[in-house]
């Protein structure tokens, strides 16, 4: 009988190492440093040749990728609208992504383009060694047309984030995805594609890991620097998250886009909202950023640490809406 006490501590210990593993999602408090003044890095003060999509001359341009709620030109307009509605002013900027055989000039890319926004395209190419080899050419060329077509200026992100370790197996290598880039900058060059502004857009942790560089095809291959940058599974300031790329920048006669930012639902309302202040700041206080584009969207099936949409939280999306107001980023 003795034994029961001892046995149920057993128990007890047992139970407690099976669910030690399903804690609830963290919600810090926001660092201090959130609330100080950013660290600016040094900056190439240009002048930039940004290609047709000319960077402002001060502040930065606004925009955003808008998850709609159901992936028709109609919800995609409406997503859209519905944002600047909310925000009580236009984009700037409207982001959308393509896969390897969409083709750019759908009826919401035009009606974006009839309401004076310009066009962010981020296409999810192919095998790089493949596209190299040419057998993708004569989709490369339709693409090259449709974009021509749209005698507008538009931003092409060539197959961004090309740095996530995931990517490896089609992206091969940094040569191979330099190669690629090159090829694809040939087919539209001799499709006399001169609408295109040239984006290369890896991810921040690709340069705090230090891989990123690897990827870059060149100054006279690239026309904006741009990085993805998130608050998800780390929360820290911005301006921590994508310091050595912006050092890196500095050292390239290109305008930036910040291709992609956003702060998680994990962080809570609070932590959310002081984070997206901060960001303001930070851009503010390095003028080499000349857009920046919000990506409102909770992907499907992405806990919360992944959902980045501010829509339905009150203090993150004031924090948001007071960003988009201020004159800086109303050039």
């Amino acid at each position: 009988m003795r034994r029961v006490p001892a046995l149920l501590a057993v128990l007890v210990l047992v139970l407690a190492g099976c669910t030690s593993h399903r804690r609830a999602e963290p919600e810090p408090a926001p660092p201090p440093d959130l609330t100080r003044p950013p660290a600016a890095v040094a900056v190439n003060p240009g002048p930039f040749e940004a290609g047709p999509y000319e960077a402002p001359s001060t502040g930065a341009y606004l925009g955003a990728w808008i998850k709609p709620d159901e992936l028709t030109h109609a919800g995609r307009v409406q997503a859209v609208e519905t944002l600047e509605e909310d925000l009580g002013r236009p984009l700037d900027i409207v982001n959308t992504y393509r896969r390897f055989d969409q083709l750019v000039g759908t009826e919401s890319d035009h009606e974006f383009l009839d309401q004076g926004a310009t066009l962010m395209v981020s296409w999810a190419t192919g095998d790089n060694r493949s596209i190299t080899a040419g057998e993708h050419d004569r989709l490369i060329k339709q693409q090259a047309k449709a974009i021509r077509k749209l005698d507008e200026p538009v931003l092409l992100r060539i197959r961004w984030e090309m740095d996530r370790p995931n990517l490896r197996a089609t992206m091969w290598s940094g040569a191979d995805y330099i190669a690629a880039y090159r090829h694809i900058r040939t087919i539209f060059a001799e499709q006399q594609v001169r609408n295109v502004s040239w984006v290369w857009c890896p991810t921040a942790e690709g340069f705090i890991r230090g891989d990123a560089p690897a990827f870059y095809p060149g100054d006279d291959q690239v026309d904006w620097t741009c990085v993805d940058v998130y608050a998800g599974n780390v929360f820290q300031p911005i301006g921590l998250l994508m310091g050595p790329f912006l050092h890196w920048a500095a050292q390239h006669p290109k305008p930036i886009v910040i291709g992609e930012f956003g702060v998680a639902k994990a962080w809570g309302s609070e932590g959310r909202a002081a984070w997206l202040a901060d960001a303001g700041r930070t851009f503010k206080a390095n003028p080499q950023i000349k857009a920046v584009v919000y990506f409102e969207s909770n992907p499907s099936g992405n806990g919360p640490n992944q959902q980045f949409r501010l829509a339905g939280d009150q203090p993150a999306f004031k924090a948001f809406t007071r960003l988009t107001k201020d004159p800086y980023f109303n050039p």
